[in-house]
């Protein structure tokens, strides 16, 4: 049939130059904008946690009530 012709691999860059080509292609929030989302982060965390926190403990007064 057929014949297959293997082809050359070209040569291996290092794991760690390749790392850093990935680096420099990622653009980075400026400060501004980091510590805005990171505010936004902050705060909806903190009221996410305090309806999980009334709505555990309004679950547990109805479970002592029915129990």
């Amino acid at each position: 049939m057929g014949e297959t012709v293997k082809a050359e691999k070209a040569p291996k860059k290092r794991w760690i130059d390749g790392l850093k080509a990935e680096f420099k292609k990622v653009i980075w929030p400026d400060q501004k904008s980091l510590v805005r989302q990171t505010v936004a982060v902050v705060a909806i965390s903190v009221v996410l946690c305090a309806i999980i926190a009334v709505l555990d403990a309004v679950i547990q007064m109805g479970l002592g009530f029915l129990i």
